[in-house]
């Protein structure tokens, strides 16, 4: 689990990684470009001294509001076990645009990743999809279930 000291001299660096479109969304590229344009993207985070990156389906415009297809979590997958496999050392995050938490625990428990960005975890925000509502009441709940039968969970809401 990815733990950082309170007033730790060490600040970490994220950078982005902004995917191209997945399989099922318009304008889509194949699953195989995604992931070459996504290792060449990290790999330029990680020379440049970046402690690690955060995965985000940002080419999936327009995003859905909540609850993301099960391609685009199959395809979130896909990408995040091969950039884990590339970048061991790296911290990696995963968010699932726009507000998808339950997503973005299951990829990161598959891929191994060491956090999750959820856009509205608490409260409203008022977007272009729409009104966006807290998802902390399920996505805790899940994150408390699927630690249950692992020895520890490498997500962080």
């Amino acid at each position: 689990m990815l733990k950082l000291a309170v007033g730790d001299p060490h600040k970490t660096l994220l950078g982005v990684a902004h995917l191209l479109p997945l399989p099922g969304s318009p304008g889509a590229s194949c699953l195989e470009a995604v992931i070459e344009r996504a290792l060449t993207d990290t790999e330029a985070l990680v020379a440049s001294g970046f402690d690690g990156f955060v995965i985000e389906n940002f080419g999936d415009a327009p995003f859905y509001p909540d609850n993301v297809p099960a391609e685009t979590i199959a395809s979130m997958t896909r990408v995040g076990a091969e950039l884990r496999r590339h970048h061991t050392a790296a911290v990696i995050g995963i968010n699932v645009l726009r507000n998808d938490a339950r997503a973005a625990l299951c990829v990161a428990a598959a891929t191994g990743a060491d956090f999750i960005r959820v856009n509205v975890h608490s409260g409203v925000a008022y977007t272009a999809q729409g009104m966006l509502s807290s998802q902390a009441h399920e996505s805790r709940r899940l994150r408390e279930r699927s630690t249950q039968t692992c020895e520890s969970s490498p997500m962080l809401a």
